[in-house]
């Protein structure tokens, strides 16, 4: 096998057959397998993934998740269960385009001193707030975490195999592929690509969903916010007893004691606020760490076709 493509799928019924059959008309010379995540869908998703393998046994390949796990889950089942030369990640939304699966292909057989090609999004579709979130999101990032990610650098991207089994090496539950594949390294080659209109359904990532997923990756790449915590907490009682000093010598010498007792009720909110904030922070990456000690797996499989136990039949 040449080439494996993972597409997680999530509610996906109205674009995975273009999707399908996009792929067969750019990848006609290469000899490819199309790994789709049905993760959880709702829809009929899973019943049209059952045709397009009834209609094509030789590309076609399904996982069905017993619910949905997140796309980083998906991600991750595919990459086990790639067997390619090559490994890729394509959203099944059509946004990002299939031509340029072979523009990644052509310049890792060409070029064997690079081990993974990654596209960046040349025009960016988002606006408004979800626009300066994500632009906050990566000069966050690179400012907090050892790791540098390339900004507006997307999951979608094709590597060799030696990259695959160091994204699978890495064990951790809580997983943030793109902080991933920066940690893990390897020579990578930036390529543009024109990010395109959805065909159907909507986006699974929101603001919220974005904003969860941006804490994930600060919580698994950068212990700071712990440092952070402990210059805050100390930040905050040196300033809450100088002013409790100031206000002290103003009781005395003006008598001013219901002004006093409004600004005790503010020092005190200020100051259960600034706790609450630090217990949050440090109860966040207990809970990564409560995630990873019960060794729950990613992912259940419900359903596997065009496969057997060992792998790809």
């Amino acid at each position: 096998m040449k080439l494996s493509i993972i597409i997680p799928c999530k509610n996906e019924e109205g674009s995975i057959t273009i999707l399908y059959k996009k792929l067969n008309e750019v990848l006609k010379d290469i000899k490819y397998e199309a790994i789709f995540i049905d993760d959880g869908s709702n829809d009929k998703t899973m019943e049209k993934l059952r045709k397009l393998y009834e209609d094509d046994m030789q590309h076609v390949k399904v996982l069905s998740f017993s619910r949905n796990f997140m796309k980083e889950a998906a991600m991750l089942a595919g990459l086990e269960y790639a067997t390619g030369e090559y490994t890729c990640f394509i959203d099944a939304d059509l946004q990002q385009n299939p031509k340029y699966l072979v523009e990644m292909y052509e310049f890792l057989e060409n070029n064997k001193e690079y081990d993974e090609v990654a596209m960046v999004m040349e025009n960016k579709n988002h606006k408004g707030i979800m626009s300066l979130g994500k632009n906050a999101f990566y000069k966050l990032m690179n400012k907090m975490c050892d790791v540098k990610l390339e900004n507006a650098a997307s999951d979608f991207r094709m590597f060799r195999s030696n990259v695959k089994d160091a994204m699978i090496s890495l064990s951790e539950k809580t997983r943030f592929t793109k902080g991933i594949f920066a940690w893990v390294g390897f020579n990578v080659k930036y390529l543009p690509y024109e990010v395109e209109p959805r065909t159907s359904g909507s986006s699974n990532f929101g603001f919220i969903n974005s904003f969860k997923y941006a804490m994930v990756g600060i919580l698994s790449f950068s212990n700071k916010p712990l440092k952070w915590s402990i210059n805050l907490g100390i930040t905050s009682l040196l300033g809450a007893f100088i002013y409790f000093i100031v206000l002290l010598v103003q009781i005395l010498a003006f008598g001013l004691k219901m002004k006093a007792v409004y600004a005790l009720i503010l020092l005190m909110l200020v100051l259960f606020g600034t706790q609450f904030i630090l217990l949050g922070i440090v109860g966040s990456y207990i809970a990564n760490i409560n995630t990873e000690v019960r060794n729950r797996p990613v992912y259940i499989v419900k359903e596997k076709i065009g496969f057997n136990e060992k792998g790809i039949l």
